[in-house]
């Protein structure tokens, strides 16, 4: 199968202006996000079926047939919707969160400063203990943040394998950027520039289909709550964002940097990326 038949839906809310819930137009409450998350995890775990000897009900690659940029299709406003029987097919969410800190199943809440389970300061930051792997981490305005919706068996049944491939396109995607210097560090999940850490990850997979992902800090709003936490639980280490390393100007926005990583994300995973409908 080549690449160009191995279409995968991006939901690309870092371009497009965000729902009413939101205190930020280009942001999303994380609540919302993780719900939508599941809700596609959902329409995978439907598609494959309940037993492994059960075929799929349809393939996970978007069909060719289906062009929401093709005007001469007949795709008229009314029409560009994706068929409910296509939502299990492979996607990928990218957008920017409110600011919320995250913690994974078994994440220690020593690493939230001062933390007190029963604070009813309306005006702290959300803390949502998630499914994911990992120890807490913080999102919010200035961080770019992907979640791919995978079925694995289309790639490599393989979490380790993942993992390294998202790390991957991460390095990619930096490198476009002019970000230099960026690598990986032994046992440690992750990407770090300079011995600081620019980008997170923390993935949870059903049955091969995989959800939550990666956060990138883009500009210098990503960095201002970081300082709450420990970030993934590692002492004495510091955070830094792209704006910060790639130094002059004209600096990234995160719409900016959201291009590299498509194309990253592309190259590494050998899918084309199909924009659904706003």
């Amino acid at each position: 199968m080549t690449r160009n038949q191995r279409r995968v839906w991006l939901y690309d809310f870092v371009t497009t202006t965000q729902q009413q819930s939101s205190t930020d137009p280009k942001t999303m409450p994380y609540h919302e996000a993780w719900d939508f998350q599941k809700s596609l995890v959902e329409h995978q775990l439907s598609r494959i079926g309940k037993r492994p000897a059960d075929p799929p009900l349809y393939d996970q690659f978007v069909p060719a047939s289906l062009d929401f940029n093709n005007e001469k299709d007949g795709n008229s406003e009314a029409n560009k919707k994706i068929p409910p029987f296509l939502l299990g097919c492979d996607s990928i969410i990218m957008l920017q969160h409110d600011p919320v800190y995250t913690l994974g199943t078994a994440s220690d809440t020593s690493f939230i400063r001062g933390y007190d389970e029963n604070d009813t300061n309306d005006n702290a930051i959300p803390i949502v203990r998630i499914e994911r792997g990992g120890e807490v981490t913080y999102h919010g305005p200035g961080q770019l943040t992907v979640y791919p919706i995978l079925d694995l068996r289309g790639y490599k049944q393989d979490i380790h394998w993942y993992m390294r491939a998202l790390e991957e396109a991460i390095l990619l995607a930096l490198d476009k950027a002019g970000v230099k210097g960026a690598t990986r560090e032994d046992n440690l999940t992750g990407v770090w520039v300079s011995n600081k850490k620019i980008a997170a990850l923390g993935i949870k997979a059903r049955r091969w289909v995989t959800m939550h992902g990666l956060a990138i800090n883009v500009d210098i709003r990503s960095l201002q709550n970081f300082e709450g936490i420990v970030p993934c639980g590692l002492e004495g280490r510091v955070v830094t964002c792209i704006n910060d390393e790639i130094g002059g100007v004209p600096h990234f926005t995160v719409e900016d940097f959201a291009v590299h990583v498509k194309e990253a994300l592309e190259e590494i995973f050998e899918v084309s990326l199909v924009s659904t409908p706003t």
